[in-house]
């Protein structure tokens, strides 16, 4: 059986982990889970990390577990919160809660006939019918509020420097999520909790809880938050999180997210959120410090994780596109992307808008007078002629050319270049 803790340890995704746990899963096949809290309709790559783990873990011959939590979703986590969220509707989590089902599917095998197969459990199915009296009863008498203070994800939230407090009902949070753990202990012999390292608490209060009601040793483990070289937030961009859902984020601006990575992150996040082997991610480090200017290995860490979240064709699409600014690319290929994907290459650059009714048009009165892409006809009779102007693409030189419907891509969109890189859009109304 192959070494799960050691396969982290080389690829920097353990930040603690409990005594005994590497002991423990190379005595079998073992069981273990992560805990997703369904706060929106798709997963973003702050997922990935915890998502990999139980890929990794599946890898190593266990079962692993995914808990999409419909209950504890509806009071909201306060680790590394500064405010508490506002509460989801039953009929919100429902969606979200399947949708982040089909998301999984990519990464883990739920379906085969393997003894360990993934499985899928969500912690409302337990928790409806949990009366409040009962669980104060039966679980609350368990864990003291001394024991629950001590924890960093209730003491950030309680000090002087806080101003927000934190309500019961997150306070509650770390002893509903110990509960998970100590239901999935006797239910479906889960031994092993994995997460991020700010859930450490909330783990350990589940292993605390196992260990005072059933006598008996459950573990913990978790990955290291992951963070950018430059000190900003892994995963946000100016639009906000790079999501796994193409309508939220499209796969061009996804791969276009991975390829623009800095060096020293390339070197880390190869390792994490790829399942290349060592040999081949150590050779592609190398090769990349060999010459840091080809980005090779962003090129290979984009093209691995986009194929892993989105399939080879989309990955083909996101290429072709990455390639539209500043490549060769043709007429051909400009027109098989499609609008989301179009938008997003040529996001930023002047758009002009043109009635239909006024085409055709001759190409020096479409961009110096319908358009300023030139600012006079003169400049755009001198750039065309020279062959520094192109439409869809395609090359431009004949001055008395007539830009008509045949030109229009989407029904919406012509496409206008000068010089190498200055494109402008022209919106066909």
């Amino acid at each position: 059986m192959k070494n799960f803790v050691e396969e982290l340890k080389w690829r920097g995704m353990i930040h603690d982990i409990t005594p005994g746990a590497e002991e423990e899963l190379m005595k079998g096949p073992a069981a273990a889970y992560v805990g997703i809290d369904p706060t929106g309709d798709s997963l973003h790559i702050g997922h990935l990390v915890s998502v990999m783990i139980l890929k990794h873990f599946q890898n190593c011959g266990h079962k692993p577990y995914a808990l999409v939590g419909g209950a504890t979703g509806m009071i909201g986590d306060p680790s590394m919160k500064s405010a508490e969220r506002n509460l989801l509707d039953e009929e919100t989590l429902g969606h979200n809660v399947e949708c982040i089902k089909a998301q999984l599917g990519r990464f883990l095998d739920f379906d085969s006939d393997s003894p360990n197969a993934a499985k899928l459990v969500n912690n409302y199915d337990w928790m409806k019918d949990y009366t409040f009296i009962n669980f104060a009863r039966d679980i609350g008498k368990l864990i003291t509020v001394n024991y629950m203070m001590s924890k960093d994800s209730v003491k950030k939230r309680l000090s002087r420097d806080s101003s927000e407090g934190m309500s019961f009902t997150e306070f509650s949070y770390q002893l509903l999520q110990g509960y998970d753990f100590l239901y999935l202990y006797e239910h479906e012999g889960v031994r092993l909790q994995l997460g991020g390292a700010d859930q450490w608490g909330n783990i350990t209060t589940g292993t605390e809880l196992i260990r005072r009601t059933l006598g008996e040793q459950a573990f913990a483990l978790t990955c290291p938050l992951i963070t950018k070289s430059d000190g900003t937030k892994f995963g946000k961009t100016e639009k906000g999180n790079i999501w796994l859902d193409p309508k939220k984020t499209s796969p061009y601006e996804f791969y276009q997210f991975w390829l623009n990575v800095a060096d020293d992150d390339a070197e880390k996040y190869i390792k994490i959120f790829t399942m290349l082997d060592r040999e081949t991610i150590e050779s592609a480090i190398e090769e990349h410090r060999q010459d840091p200017g080809r980005r090779s290995l962003q090129q290979l860490l984009a093209k691995e994780v986009t194929i892993m979240i989105h399939g080879e064709t989309e990955y083909a699409n996101a290429l072709a596109a990455s390639k539209m600014l500043f490549g060769n690319s043709t007429s051909e290929e400009l027109r098989k992307l499609d609008e989301k994907t179009f938008l997003a290459v040529f996001n930023g650059v002047p758009t002009f808008d043109v009635p239909k009714s006024e085409l055709p048009c001759n190409i020096l009165d479409f961009l110096a007078v319908k358009t300023g892409v030139f600012p006079s006809k003169g400049e755009a009779r001198k750039m065309t002629a020279g062959g520094g102007v192109s439409i869809n693409k395609d090359k431009v030189t004949d001055i008395n050319y007539e830009v008509s419907e045949k030109d229009i891509m989407d029904g919406k969109y012509i496409l206008a270049q000068k010089g190498k890189k200055n494109y402008f859009i022209i919106n066909v109304i």
